[in-house]
């Protein structure tokens, strides 16, 4: 029976992340610690083997629409790569047994956090604009956009946390011209080798 529960958990969350872009590991990775009492840092690795099946079938979509911006793609993954394997080592650093499943409880707490309150100022950042809307084409901003991927990396690499649901909300901040279509497409192209990096 916990399986059959488990597959409709991911298939909502599979949805709810090809529909936005986000909630992939703010969504299941509580979800597997508070619902089917999985340690916390086995639902970390779980969701990020989960999102190496489900991001790319996603970025696929938005590729062959034409809704990806690859040069922010490029700058991303350029930061959040080896900041997801530097994520991957402090946890490992920071303890063994309960001690490490307590430190990856409080950095998912942090994260989800974080999240929470992304996802509040989230419609802020995009009111009285149309999904559609023709933006002006986007100047990519290297520097910024690598310190956004470093982040999210980092968070990903430690929470699972992060690759939608933090680093859209700072790339709508960057990038306010952006549509959103292309927000979500290009966070998920990105994500595919920043979830492989940690995973």
């Amino acid at each position: 029976m916990i399986d059959f529960t488990v597959a409709l958990a991911g298939l909502f969350v599979g949805f709810v992340v090809g529909l936005t872009g986000m909630g992939g590991g703010a969504l299941m990775t509580p979800i597997l610690v508070l619902l089917f009492k999985v340690q916390p840092l086995a639902a970390v690795s779980s969701d990020i083997l989960a999102s190496m099946i489900m991001k790319p079938v996603g970025g696929g979509v938005h590729w062959r629409r034409g809704s990806v911006n690859t040069g922010l793609v490029k700058w991303l993954v350029l930061g959040s790569v080896p900041s997801a394997f530097v994520g991957v080592l402090i946890m490992k650093a920071s303890g063994q047994g309960p001690a490490l499943q307590e430190h990856v409880k409080f950095a998912l707490g942090i994260a989800l956090l974080v999240v929470a309150v992304g996802l509040i100022i989230r419609p802020l950042l995009v009111r009285g604009r149309k999904p559609g809307e023709s933006m002006a084409p986007v100047v990519v901003k290297r520097l910024p956009t690598v310190l956004i991927g470093i982040a999210g990396g980092l968070v990903v690499g430690v929470t699972s946390v992060g690759s939608g649901s933090l680093m859209i909300i700072l790339l709508l901040m960057l990038y306010p011209k952006l549509r959103l279509s292309e927000l979500v497409g290009t966070d998920l192209v990105q994500a595919i080798p920043l979830v492989a990096s940690a995973a």
